[in-house]
């Protein structure tokens, strides 16, 4: 009996616990978890584990029509809009950022159209990244979110289901795009004395890991999700005082076709504005500049910031008078019509924004130049690697032009012999 009254006392002590527990019950029980905790039980497990299960169901982000597998269709699939309905200011600063423009750079891009829909719209390749921008529904009303309609934007970062905050605010959620080939950020700033900094913190005393910075420190300041920087991802601005300088960023917007081979604005100079993907008055940048100057001296004395902006600035200069000679080497060629100007293609120039698309090695070269090791130089400079910008970019840039000085020399040499 004694016993009886003991375990009876236990049971009431735990029920008591639970309803004074609500976080280890699911707050907010829908009759969609009922069904996908048996098609889909870790998409379950994920929500119930995230701060939004214990006010919202899933109807909040997929509505109401859908009720069964006959119907799946009807499932609604969140946007920004559907976010911001609870994250306002977030939303707002997201769309005023560049990430927002992921899209409006894909389709910038001439050869776009020409590629795999399962490269781009299937989020295969470059649309894996670039489908960005998917404001409300009736973007999902496009070709390309008719063919794959998955994926958006805040889930990006804040992996679904469970939408973590804590997740989003470590580096390694930045790591999925910027990472490889043209914009390695990930390596460059993992491997840099800041990098290894966080890291190594993190895992040895996780309460000092802010001593030192990762890519939310200087690129989401204070959580701001307005993600914008200086120089912008093709390291291009205007106007540029020094004379030299404007001399080599002419012959590389004629490489990008902003400007014509005559050094007149075409059309791309719109899409270079509505992408952001330049400043285009000093104003701006040394708007976008001085954020990035305040958040440094949190840590570094003015002068050593100064003087490190600035040499990362003149690692732009140099990779630009490299690059420059380049492409005037190739757009020599195209002068005299050794290199044919293909269809649809403006101008009888090298045309930088096709990428790989090109007929020649000598343009492959170039595009290589333009987008790797270009890129490493002066990105692994303001990301305080110095082994980056040195073997994986203006070593590499320097052993381009001479490729393609010798390239030159052989075209021509076998154009006189016809």
């Amino acid at each position: 009996m004694r016993a009886l009254k003991r375990f009876s006392s236990m049971l009431i002590c735990m029920v008591a616990c639970l309803a004074l527990m609500p976080a280890l019950a699911l707050a907010k029980p829908s009759n969609c978890e009922t069904c996908h905790a048996k098609i889909s039980p870790a998409m379950v497990k994920d929500f119930n584990r995230g701060k939004m299960s214990k006010s919202l169901t899933c109807e909040a982000c997929h509505g109401t029509a859908h009720t069964s597998d006959k119907d799946v269709v009807k499932a609604q699939l969140p946007t920004i809009a559907t976010c911001k309905q609870c994250h306002p200011d977030q939303a707002n600063q997201y769309m005023d950022g560049k990430h927002v423009l992921g899209q409006v750079a894909l389709d910038a891009m001439p050869r776009s159209p020409h590629q795999p829909k399962a490269f781009m719209a299937g989020q295969k390749g470059c649309g894996g990244c670039h489908t960005l921008g998917l404001v409300d529904a009736k973007g999902r009303e496009t070709e390309a979110r008719k063919y794959y309609k998955y994926g958006m934007d805040c889930q990006n970062c804040h992996t679904r289901h469970a939408f973590s905050k804590a997740e989003a605010n470590e580096p390694e959620a930045c790591q999925t795009c910027h990472m490889g080939f043209d914009h390695p950020q990930w390596e460059m700033w993992s491997g840099s004395k800041h990098g290894t900094a966080y890291l190594t913190s993190r895992a040895i005393n996780p309460g000092a890991k802010n001593r030192a910075p990762k890519c939310q420190t200087c690129h989401m300041p204070n959580g701001n999700h307005r993600v914008m920087s200086a120089w912008g991802f093709l390291a291009v601005r205007l106007p540029e005082a020094d004379a030299e300088w404007m001399g080599y960023r002419a012959t590389i917007l004629k490489g990008m076709g902003v400007l014509d081979p005559a050094g007149k604005p075409t059309g791309r100079l719109d899409v270079v504005k509505a992408g952001k993907v330049a400043r285009l008055t000093k104003e701006e940048f040394d708007k976008e500049r001085g954020k990035y100057v305040a958040i440094c001296q949190q840590c570094h004395s003015p002068n050593f910031v100064k003087e490190n902006f600035k040499n990362a600035d003149q690692m732009g200069k140099e990779a630009d008078k490299l690059f420059s000679e380049a492409i005037s080497i190739v757009g020599d060629l195209y002068h005299q019509g050794i290199i044919k100007q293909k269809a649809g293609q403006p101008y009888a120039y090298p045309d930088l924004l096709t990428f790989y698309d090109v007929d020649t090695k000598i343009e492959q070269t170039l595009y290589e130049m333009f987008m790797d090791h270009r890129m490493k130089t002066f990105q692994g400079a303001f990301h305080m690697n110095p082994d980056y910008t040195t073997w994986y970019g203006y070593a590499k840039m320097k052993k381009d032009l001479t490729e393609i000085r010798e390239m030159a020399e052989d075209m021509k040499k076998k154009a006189s012999k016809k």
